[in-house]
């Protein structure tokens, strides 16, 4: 570990400016300075290695796509947040495909996020047609969710912790909880809101003030709709940290030192080229755009679940020891598309390489 900087508050309020010791390695002026771990470099390895799975797999190259046996027998999502499946099922199937009202699209992408879970869009597509506002009724919703879960299928994902909000609005299941949340907030007008929300801060706060909606789930959302043409946030502007990012962080860290887990997510992701290069790692960028604060946030709680078997020594804050989904390789090859503004897909090469 003599080789990892030590990341530190500077004295001044200026922009923190970074030195360089006798190695060339970038630091900070020393105050209260967190102490990273020997997890702290996994989390950088387990970036490239992620990535590069990603670009191996969109190049149709035979499994498997690494020599890394903890990223062969278990799941991990993507390095980038918008590159997983749901996320790109959301971008392409539920944000641009359908009408591009700030309504329309608030509404997809609330009822959508609301299960996170592409087999119950799915089903609420067979069942209603077009999702759509102008023609949402809430008891047939309420109808043919009620009978997926007749079957024993689950309508929810087990991405999110999801309250029921029963007590606030007294339905006896949760999804019909969900959906009269849904309906008050498009009574209060809220994709207006949010479409005239000067920043990603007051978007957020917006989705918070609303029952069975905290922090996090706040924060996630906020994420999708600005995937959308709703908003035109930059993904640097906010971050929150999960549970697994907070996890992540305290084993990547001995001590925080005078840093919160959202500084220090912040400075992970500034420093992101520093660190591979003192590493000797070629990072595949998605065609130029580089890792933003939802995406190291991620990554800390992917770490965090890799850390379990590569670091077992090291205890986070849940104690927990085991990851539990494997990985189940899928047949179908992956064909990424993401938010158009973001003005990367005209460069999306079919052998994965990166520009």
């Amino acid at each position: 570990m003599n080789n990892v900087p030590t990341l530190s508050k500077g004295v001044s309020k200026a922009k923190h400016a970074p030195n360089r010791d006798s190695q060339g390695i970038s630091i900070f002026t020393k105050l209260t300075p967190a102490q990273p771990t020997k997890v702290y470099d996994t989390y950088w390895r387990f970036a490239v290695e992620r990535q590069n799975i990603f670009f191996a797999r969109l190049a149709n190259l035979p499994f498997p796509w690494t020599k890394d046996e903890i990223l062969k027998t278990y799941k991990f999502t993507n390095a980038y947040r918008a590159s997983d499946r749901v996320s790109q099922f959301l971008i392409r199937n539920v944000i641009y495909s359908g009408r591009q009202e700030p309504e329309e699209i608030f509404f997809r992408i609330i009822l959508f996020k609301t299960f996170n879970r592409i087999e119950t869009w799915q089903s609420l597509c067979k069942s209603v047609g077009d999702i759509r506002f102008d023609s949402f009724k809430e008891a047939e919703y309420d109808a043919v969710l009620g009978n997926i879960m007749k079957q024993g299928i689950p309508i929810y994902s087990g991405a999110y912790m999801m309250t029921s909000g029963r007590s606030f609005y007294g339905k006896a299941r949760k999804h019909q909880n969900h959906l009269r949340m849904l309906s008050a907030m498009m009574k209060e007008q809220v994709a207006l809101k949010i479409a005239n929300a000067r920043t990603m801060r007051d978007v957020f706060d917006l989705l918070l003030s609303f029952p069975t909606i905290g922090y996090f789930l706040a924060y996630q959302y906020a994420t999708d709709l600005n995937y959308s043409k709703l908003t035109t946030f930059s993904e640097m502007d906010f971050v929150v940290p999960g549970p697994g990012a907070k996890d992540g962080i305290r084993k990547c860290f001995d001590s925080l030192g005078g840093f919160s887990e959202t500084d220090i997510i912040k400075m992970v992701t500034d420093r992101q080229e520093a660190e591979f290069g003192r590493l000797g790692l070629e990072f595949k960028s998605l065609w130029g755009r580089r890792l933003q604060l939802i995406d190291c946030q991620n990554l800390f709680c992917e770490v965090d679940k890799y850390a379990r078997v590569a670091h077992p020594d090291v205890k986070g804050i849940s104690g927990r020891q085991r990851i539990k989904q494997k990985y189940l390789r899928g047949k179908a090859a992956i064909s990424p598309w993401y938010p158009p503004k973001w003005k990367i897909n005209d460069q999306i090469q079919p052998k994965g390489t990166s520009r």
